[in-house]
């Protein structure tokens, strides 16, 4: 193979059958044992924490408009619970904020 160094084309098919077999070990497990309600709980939560650890920072780091939009957000979506609506909003605040010099 010319221009493809083979230990990297190595470590890339190595770090693909890892991340693949990380994952459907997870479904395998989970369709023989029934997780009890503790576990149930915890694994439904799990999306909404992991959102939560990537958009924070990013709001902070935009400052009052970060703030604002991300609040925005979640008011509207708490109220009308559709995220076209809620997201529309946020971003239109976002930039509301941003254009005022916030």
């Amino acid at each position: 193979m010319s221009g493809v160094d083979m230990l990297t084309l190595g470590a890339i098919l190595g770090m693909a059958a890892v991340s693949f077999a990380v994952r459907a070990s997870g479904y395998l497990v989970l369709r023989r044992v029934q997780p009890g309600p503790f576990l149930r709980a915890f694994l439904s939560h799990l999306p909404g924490a992991i959102f939560v650890a990537f958009a924070a920072p990013a709001v902070a780091q935009e400052g009052l408009a970060g703030l604002v939009g991300a609040a925005v957000t979640l008011l509207v979506m708490a109220r009308t619970r559709s995220a076209t609506w809620a997201l529309l909003a946020g971003v239109a605040s976002f930039w509301a904020v941003r254009a005022s010099g916030g």
